[in-house]
Formats: C-alpha cells, structure tokens, sequence
C-alpha cells in the first residue's frame, strides 16, 4: 500500500481528488499496488487503453475489457469518483456518522442515492475474516429501538414490529416488545466485535464467544445467568453484579464495552434516528470500524476502507428484492 500523505482532512482530499485521473490513480495503487491485474481471470499481462479507466486483458482465452472499478462497489455507478470519496471520508471520519438526508446536501445527489452510498460504504467496511479476540475481553449485549409505549398504538403496527424483532417479547429476547438486540466483544486497548442477534439466550451468543475469544483469554461481563455457561470453553470468566450496583471490582468492569454501546446508540439516536432491524447490522459494522482504526490518522482509515472495494451491493439486493 502506498504510504504517501496526501491529505489530512476533508479540505484537502477535495483538493487533492477534485480530478477524476487522481481518484483513479489512487485506487489503481490500492487495488492492484503497481501490477495492474484482470478481474475476470486474474491475469498480469494487461493493456492501457486510451479512455480514462478502461483496460484490456492480454490473456488468451480472456481479452475482456474492464476498468479500474469492475468488480468493486463502484461498478457502473453514474457518480464521479471524487464524489464517492468524499461521502467515504464523511462516513468514515466523522464520529458518530453522517446522515442520508445531509449527505444528500453535501454531494448535491438525492437522499434516496445518499442512502445507498451509504449502505455501499458500510458494506466495504466488514470484516469479511473475523480475528480471534485475546487478554482481557469484555463482552455485553445491549438492547436498540424506542420505547414501546413511544410508538404507534395500533395492532397492526405492533404486530409488524415484534415480526421484525423477531416476534418474541420477555427477557433473553430484548428489554422491550421490539428491541433488537446486539451483542458485543471488546477486547481491552484493542479491538470490538458486534453482532445483531436475535436474542440474549446461550444459543445465540455462545457461538459466537467460542469463535471470537481465543483460549487462555479472560472474559469480563455483568451479571446475566448465560455467561456462567462459558466455563468449558478454555478462558477464564469474571463478572460484576449490576443487579446489586457492583460496576467495578478491581481490574473487572464492563466499562469499555459500554462506553462504545454509548457512541453506537447516540449516532442511531442523534445522527440516523432510526436504523430498522433489517440493516441494522450495516450501521452496526460502521460504528466498530470507526472505534477499529480510532488511533489512525484520516488517510489510513480511508486508504484501510478502500483497499477492501471487492464485491458490489447491488439495490435490490440491499432492499430485499430478487430480479430486476
């Protein structure tokens, strides 16, 4: 990856990529690192058209003709690269977010397209090779959406809501008729995991602590009844009693994990208002990322973003309908 500086913030990387050829000399670095390589069939021996972006395979049994964006999450967009840029540094940098409705006035696009460009850079933004957690993690679930006695009265509104949530009510499924419930893993000075799941019970979180906390770890959590079941999966487990107020014993606190479930939650709040339980888990990944590269400086956290382009969101698979 190319190391060179070449902004610090926003007026800068406007600056700098106000010319598509920049934007595309860029990504060329990110993607390919000097080898300019065939998306179709992976072959080196590739020609440099004239038209900006276009190529040619030199592969026989290939010759298709591609682009620096073919098979990233730029395919076929009608939007210039330095616009996607900028809407990547907003959402990326900004700490809790930027909202479709502002982004919209930002690039001068629609809300409709500022909420898929969203989407797309929240898609570029998970952890497609999940990393094992050590030392000290802290783990903790936490419960997203308005209060029931807040929302509309109506069954037929009520009825929607508990099948989006699953359709279960009580305690081990939400802290409400509706709520979604997200798990988390943090580990100390390090990095966090979350998950939306479709309920605090054993059945849903336990996987996913044998998978994410590696053996000879220490697991910090509160007190819910689930987590004494982890004592057979190779790491230590202490907890502190929030029923009885005990919020820190020693080094054994939950604190961490719960300062990020505030910034998650004032950014749904404040910034997104809503985020429905079906991409919920989208704007749970941008959250983690952000917290994930906290210690970067700008560039790094977009370049890190940028270089994961492969693989396309694509409308109706994000809205949930098949055909075209």
């Amino acid at each position: 990856m190319n190391t060179d500086k070449k902004f610090k913030n926003l007026i800068e990387l406007s600056a700098y990529f106000s010319d598509e050829a920049k934007c595309v000399e860029h990504l060329e670095q990110l993607r390919w690192n000097g080898t300019l390589a065939c998306p179709h069939c992976g072959g080196t021996r590739v020609y440099r058209l004239k038209q900006l972006k276009k190529y040619k395979c030199g592969e026989k049994g290939c010759l298709k003709r591609f682009s620096v964006t073919t098979g990233t999450f730029f395919e076929s967009t009608k939007i210039p690269l330095s616009k996607w840029f900028v809407a990547m540094y907003l959402c990326l940098s900004h700490k809790k977010g930027v909202s479709s409705c502002q982004l919209a006035r930002d690039l001068s696009v629609t809300q409709k397209t500022a909420w898929f460009i969203l989407h797309r850079v929240r898609s570029l933004v998970t952890d497609k090779i999940p990393v094992m957690l050590e030392g000290i993690v802290e783990v903790d679930e936490t419960y997203v959406g308005g209060k029931e006695k807040n929302k509309h009265k109506s069954p037929h509104a009520k009825a929607k809501r508990l099948a989006a949530a699953g359709g279960k009510i009580g305690r081990g499924y939400s802290a409400g008729d509706s709520k979604t419930v997200v798990f988390g893993l943090l580990e100390r000075d390090g990095k966090v995991v979350n998950y939306v799941v479709p309920n605090s019970k054993g059945e849903s979180l336990l996987p996913i602590i044998a998978r994410q906390i590696k053996q000879g770890s220490t697991m910090y959590s509160d007190d819910l009844l689930m987590y004494r079941n982890t004592i057979n999966l190779g790491f230590g487990h202490e907890s502190v009693s929030h029923n009885q107020k005990e919020y820190v014993r020693g080094d054994v606190h939950t604190a961490n994990i719960d300062g990020y479930w505030s910034q998650l939650k004032r950014g749904l709040v404040g910034v997104y208002h809503h985020a429905s339980p079906k991409h919920l888990h989208r704007y749970c990944n941008e959250f983690a990322f952000r917290y994930n590269t906290r210690k970067n400086d700008e560039q790094e956290r977009f370049d890190k973003a940028l270089s994961n382009c492969d693989g396309r969101l694509k409308y109706p698979q994000l809205i949930n309908k098949t055909g075209k």
